[in-house]
């Protein structure tokens, strides 16, 4: 017969339960320490507490001008700051996000499904709740080799935007002035916190007073290209563009808005600029057109850019610092100078090599940088939204030396400028371009917003095929429903426009020379073999 278990002593179960207790304890107690030093990280060499500049704490206070008790939020910081007499200091508690598990690349795919809603890689932000009614947030910028594409360096960077939208706003509008310090070698993320906005600028101590309206756009934007950009309001009615005495005069800013295009170093897109024009103005458009043009440009075309529609403004081309002499890319950097463009809020700057199929108005909501996306993580500058600023201006041209551009052009450079993008629709940037072996049609979407002519151009081929087709090495840009979309805009113009996508015998030429050969090597789509009747060669 088995013996009855034996009851436990009473100490015994006391004492277990005290082991059990403490083992918690420690388990809690350690983690809140890992917690804590991750929290307190300094991803560049550590400074003593006296090369933190106090300086900031005395410009903050006089920009508040008042004797009450300053709220000061830490984030990404320790304690080890002295507290300043006449303010309180909150340490904002957030998780960092685990750079291993969330990589950039996840935040900035190439590639998304936009018929379905995507998802976007969450970050850990602070219980925003538990921080209301700050004066200035702290925090110290993690510094990364190599560039800006630091997710735990955007963490930081929303966490302290989206505590200034919280603290500073005032049921549903933005409210009280409220102000910003970074500390760090390179400042934060200009894509939010703007030059504009800086007040004062020494060692490694950066002090703002962001425009909180357009802090509260950006923080309602998806973390990364991983999802498209929603608009949130009409044009002319965000948050960000509402003047202070709205609420007496009921009235709505109405933005100063414009589209831009540049041409320089030579008249190649005379031609592609008038048709751009043309297609904006049948869209039904009621914005201004700029074009700054170099002195490359003739007065002849300047006439006929301006009857297009284009009001034209001369400028000085700048030079790609890394580019060979001669490179097709070597003057691409002139796009920078549509920063300069002041007299406009917001700028949707087109290449001259598209062209407008829809009314694409209400993408002018969208902030500075918003575009459609290229390849890997990067976007495609042909079709952008940007933000004139000559502040902007002036550091892009300082960085230009310094900042080095994948491809040499404007596109590599504004890229690594401005990592942190919005991603716009990709039939707002459509792309001719047909990389799938198994697509034969080459058919462009019927809804799509512009046509994005990449490869040879649409007036450098004869009006009756797309002469892409006619060499091995530039099929995959060819489309005959693209090109006969461009040639329905030529058909449109007068007359007096139409000369300026005249064919010249050199063209013609090499024209004739490829079609020769495809014709030759009897290529299977058959372009070859289309009747040419382009009546442009009449007038040769």
């Amino acid at each position: 017969m088995a013996s009855k278990p034996s009851k436990p002593k009473p100490f015994t179960c006391s004492f277990i339960l005290f082991l059990v207790a403490l083992l918690l304890f420690t388990i809690y107690y350690l983690k809140q320490l890992i917690h804590d030093d991750i929290q307190n990280r300094v991803t560049y060499p550590k400074q003593s507490k006296n090369n933190i500049n106090p300086k900031w704490f005395e410009i903050v206070a006089r920009e508040l001008g008042h004797e009450n008790t300053i709220n000061v939020g830490f984030v990404n910081m320790g304690v080890e700051i002295v507290q300043t007499k006449g303010t309180r200091i909150i340490k904002v508690d957030f998780d960092p996000v685990d750079e291993d598990n969330t990589r950039w690349s996840e935040l900035f795919p190439e590639w998304i499904d936009e018929s379905l809603n995507s998802r976007c890689p969450k970050i850990p932000m602070p219980r925003f709740e538990d921080y209301r009614e700050l004066d200035v947030v702290v925090a110290r910028v993690p510094f990364e080799e190599g560039g800006g594409r630091s997710v735990f360096r955007l963490q930081v960077n929303l966490v302290v935007a989206n505590l200034l939208v919280r603290s500073g706003r005032k049921g549903n509008e933005v409210g009280r002035p409220i102000f910003a310090v970074f500390i760090g070698p390179t400042g934060p993320m200009w894509e939010l916190f703007r030059c504009d906005d800086l007040l004062w600028h020494v060692g490694d101590t950066w002090v703002y007073k962001p425009e909180l309206r357009r802090i509260k756009q950006k923080v309602l934007m998806p973390v990364g290209s991983c999802q498209i950009s929603p608009p949130f309001a009409k044009s002319g009615e965000e948050l960000w563009r509402r003047k202070s005495d709205v609420s007496k005069t009921n009235s709505i800013y109405q933005p100063r808005e414009a589209y831009v295009t540049v041409l320089h170093s030579s008249e190649a897109y005379v031609c592609g600029a008038i048709a751009l024009a043309q297609s904006i103005i049948r869209s039904n458009s009621t914005k201004d057109l700029v074009l700054l043009a170099d002195r490359h440009i003739s007065p002849q075309s300047i006439d006929g850019l301006q009857s297009a529609g284009w009001k034209v403004k001369q400028i000085q081309r700048i030079r790609s610092p890394r580019s060979k002499k001669n490179a097709y890319n070597e003057w691409n950097y002139s796009k920078l100078r549509i920063w300069q463009l002041i007299e406009y809020d917001k700028l949707m700057f087109i290449d001259s090599d598209l062209i407008v199929t829809r009314n694409v108005e209400e993408f002018f909501v969208h902030p500075q940088i918003s575009a459609a996306g290229n390849d890997r993580h990067i976007f495609n500058s042909g079709l952008m939204l940007v933000e004139p600023s000559m502040c902007t201006f002036e550091t892009l041209m300082k960085k230009r030396f310094s900042v080095e551009s994948y491809n040499g052009g404007d596109q590599g450079f504004l890229n690594e400028m401005f990592p942190w993008w919005h991603r716009l629709p990709a039939k707002l940037n459509q792309l001719k371009f047909f990389g799938s072996a198994q697509d034969h049609v080459h058919q462009i979407p019927h809804d799509t917003y512009t046509v994005h002519y990449l490869g040879l151009k649409p007036w450098l081929c004869y009006k009756d095929y797309d002469c892409n087709w006619d060499k091995m090495e530039t099929q995959l840009f060819a489309s005959d429903s693209a090109h006969e979309k461009w040639w329905s805009i030529y058909d449109s113009m007068p007359k007096k426009l139409k000369r300026f996508c005249s064919l010249t015998p050199k063209i013609d030429g090499r024209i004739h020379k490829y079609r020769q050969i495809a014709k030759d090597a009897r290529f299977h789509d058959g372009h070859w073999k289309i009747e040419v009747k382009d009546e442009r060669r009449d007038s040769m």
